[in-house]
């Protein structure tokens, strides 16, 4: 390959800049059609500089494809998320650009449903303060009352593919579901075996309560003190969307009050180094991993590259 100052497309090259770590499988199925460089932890200064003689580009939740970066990428045909949310690619700027962004929203369903799980089983079993209990010497078994799932209510605010995954799981515990989304869900709630309630309904009714809406302006702080106020006494909210869905501050407030309980996968700022939640016994913390499986990573690796090559090829 020349010096990008002197590259000119030839019409059938299809040159693609991994800037994240992706699954080697994924790499391996774009170097059987592409000239294929990965490097990775590239600033946007960085970015600019490489990205001109290429056609299409990957990221995974890092870097940001931003307009700095798009209009550098002069040969940019195709940009490729490998995972979910595309809130750090303009998407807009990238399609007024003629630019395809392309990527793999199923490719961590179950790994994310599951997480869910393991959190909400966590919190209803109070499963890391008996651990931390145990590491230090400490037997509260009389501390450790739990609660079974079984004849609960699980609310589901997004009903998409991961909200219905976690319908059909909660109703195998014996769940009652109620789902709320914006758009028309009653066909797949039905299917489920899930009722299809107002936002005020999910939040009035449930034992526990999931979140999955993507992070847009009319869903950040789509929790916040005035909805925590509608949710049921020790009632858990859960979080594995984006952090900025849930006001931290009301959050903060609620725990500290002893009014409801949490368990939180994403935050407002990753890592959230200094938070009060920090502090709090009544919640569970992972560090943003729902969709950290091999099998997800596997997928969304695999996916993205043949995503990407098909576009490149229309």
């Amino acid at each position: 390959m020349t010096t990008a100052s002197l590259w000119v497309p030839t019409g059938d090259e299809m040159n693609v800049l991994v800037l994240a770590k992706i699954h080697p499988d994924g790499v391996a199925l774009l170097r059987e059609k592409c000239d294929v460089e990965v490097k990775t932890g590239l600033s946007e200064e960085e970015i600019v500089q490489e990205i001109r003689e290429f056609n299409a580009v990957i990221v995974r939740s890092k870097p940001a494809i931003t307009q700095k970066i798009i209009d550098a990428g002069v040969n940019l045909r195709v940009i490729g998320r490998a995972g979910v949310g595309l809130d750090n690619v303009d998407v807009k700027y990238a399609e007024s650009k003629g630019i395809t962004v392309v990527n793999t929203p199923g490719a961590s369903t179950e790994s994310v449903a599951e997480h869910v799980f393991a959190l909400l089983l966590s919190k209803a079993r109070d499963i890391p303060r008996a651990d931390r209990a145990m590491r230090e010497g400490r037997w509260i078994k009389k501390e450790l009352m739990g609660t079974e799932l079984k004849g609960k209510t699980f609310g589901i605010i997004g009903f998409g593919r991961i909200g219905s995954r976690l319908g059909e799981i909660a109703a195998a515990f014996g769940m009652k579901v109620l789902a709320y989304d914006v758009i028309d869900i009653s066909e797949r709630a039905r299917e489920v075996g899930a009722e299809v309630c107002t936002m005020d309904s999910v939040l009035n009714q449930s034992d526990f309560i999931t979140l999955h809406v993507p992070l847009l302006p009319s869903t950040r702080n789509l929790i916040s003190e005035k909805e925590i106020e509608k949710m049921k006494p020790e009632a858990v909210i859960i979080n594995t969307a984006r952090g900025g869905v849930v006001d931290e501050k009301a959050l903060h407030k609620a725990l500290s009050e002893n009014r409801i309980h949490a368990a939180l996968d994403v935050f407002e700022e990753e890592p959230p180094t200094g938070s009060p939640l920090l502090t709090m016994d009544n919640i569970v913390f992972t560090p943003h991993i729902a969709g950290s499986t091999e099998e997800a990573q596997e997928r969304a690796g695999t996916e993205i590259a043949q995503k990407v090559v098909e576009a490149l090829t229309q």
